[in-house]
């Protein structure tokens, strides 16, 4: 019976998330207000009865009583957040808060999966988090002095990512997190905000060329920081969001035509430099070749994908624990194998969805700083989800980085909240100023 009820759900969760992921780019069809609310309400529909499922499986497969505490818990977080953004900021987007539960809801069903003691501690982690971004949107719509700290983002981004070079702890052969009164900080994922905040203050203003040189110099400061830490998956993650920053302020083509050519010119020195950095190129060509010396994660993954194929094998009818740190780099293939193909493609749209929004924001918002934090924090979403992927179905060299609300990682998912409520707080700016707008006119 049970088996019966694994191999249906399978079937449900990806109909259930496909409807979900299609109201995600119909949804602002409607004409009426009422039927747009009424398409956001769906959307939430169709997540807690995918959440629900999922558990339902778990708790069956797995015969952990807890997990029923545990799913409840979750149920009353998501809830609460839905209706504590609507409640508190009314301007906010729905589609965006809709898309940060159902990627959490994702995320804590595939970790519970793998592992029951890190789907909690991500719990935990989650909950304060958003305790503490709910306040963001009303500092980033409030405080107007933001975009006057540009040396101070300098200082502070720097600073924090001097200090983890010089005293954090090895992970994967790069300098990447401080243990604080047992805690566990991995710095850069906080400083790639200050990072944006402190690059769009500099560019907002810049009009010379001098001002293009010394803003250059400040984000090369950052990646080369980065590089020291041996952190190339994060230092290119700030090149890009810069470059892509620059570009828009400037629009001028040599400028991101020189900074391709630089970070091309980056990367063939970094790999005959770093010898980790030579071991995922190999795994990369061809993973079966170097299987016992670095081939290993990725070839786990091509099998674990190839074996879910469309439709996927179930929850628990898998073998995901045989990739190596699947929770955190790799958790896109554990999806793939036991929820399908299509379900991994559906979270792959849904995060196009958010990147959509968040570029959207961008394009909308008049204020020139808070267009550029916009922009920057966009770029950084979307390429963070562009590595974690890539580097899982081996279309680029893996890079060791997270896939944003769904891998375990403290650090990634505060800094992921908060920077979704950033975007929250933009939203309603916007939303501001189109109001202004109708006064004036």
């Amino acid at each position: 019976m049970i088996n019966i009820i694994v191999e249906l759900s399978k079937y449900l969760m990806i109909i259930l998330t496909i409807l979900y992921t299609l109201q995600c780019f119909t949804v602002f069809r409607h004409d009426s207000k009422k039927d747009l609310s009424f398409g956001f309400v769906r959307q939430n529909v169709l997540m807690f009865l995918n959440h629900f499922v999922a558990y339902v499986v778990l708790i069956l497969q797995s015969g952990n009583k807890e997990l029923v505490i545990f799913y409840g818990a979750q149920f009353i977080f998501l809830m609460a957040t839905i209706i504590l953004f609507g409640f508190i900021y009314p301007k906010a987007s729905r589609l965006v808060t809709n898309n940060m539960c159902m990627l959490l809801s994702i995320g804590f069903i595939m970790l519970t999966r793998l592992s029951y003691t890190k789907a909690l501690k991500q719990f935990k982690i989650v909950v304060i988090s958003m305790i503490i971004a709910l306040f963001v949107p009303v500092i980033i719509r409030k405080m107007k002095f933001l975009e006057k700290l540009g040396y101070v983002y300098a200082i502070v981004g720097l600073g924090l990512l001097l200090i983890v070079a010089g005293f954090a702890n090895i992970q994967g052969g790069a300098l990447l997190s401080l243990t604080i009164l047992g805690i566990s900080f991995q710095f850069s994922e906080f400083v790639k905000i200050i990072f944006v905040f402190g690059i769009a203050c500099f560019l907002k203003n810049a009009t010379t060329f001098l001002d293009i040189v010394k803003v250059t110099i400040l984000a090369a400061a950052h990646v080369l920081t980065l590089v020291l830490s041996t952190d190339l998956g994060g230092g290119l993650i700030y090149f890009v969001a810069f470059l892509i920053m620059l570009y828009v302020s400037t629009r001028q083509p040599l400028y991101l035509l020189g900074g391709l050519l630089a970070g091309s010119g980056a990367s063939v020195i970094a790999y005959h430099v770093f010898s980790h950095i030579k071991i995922r190129v190999a795994s990369w060509i061809d993973p079966l070749a170097v299987y016992q010396n670095g081939g290993l994660q990725l070839s786990q993954s091509l099998f674990a994908i190839g074996t879910g194929s469309w439709f996927g094998l179930g929850l628990y009818q898998g073998a995901p624990n045989e990739i190596p740190v699947a929770e955190e780099d790799f958790i896109f293939s554990a999806i793939a194998e036991e929820m399908g193909g299509i379900y991994g493609i559906c979270v792959i749209l849904i995060c196009m969805s958010v990147f959509i929004m968040f570029i959207n924001i961008a394009m909308q918002i008049k204020n020139r700083f808070y267009k550029l934090v916009a922009l920057g924090l966009g770029t950084i979403y979307g390429f963070q989800v562009f590595l974690t992927i890539g580097g899982a179905i081996k279309f680029i060299p893996s890079t060791g980085v997270t896939l944003p609300l769904i891998s375990y990682g403290g650090s990634s998912i505060v800094s992921t909240l908060i920077m979704f409520s950033i975007i929250q707080g933009l939203y309603i700016l916007r939303e501001d100023e189109e109001e202004n707008l109708e006064k004036q006119k």
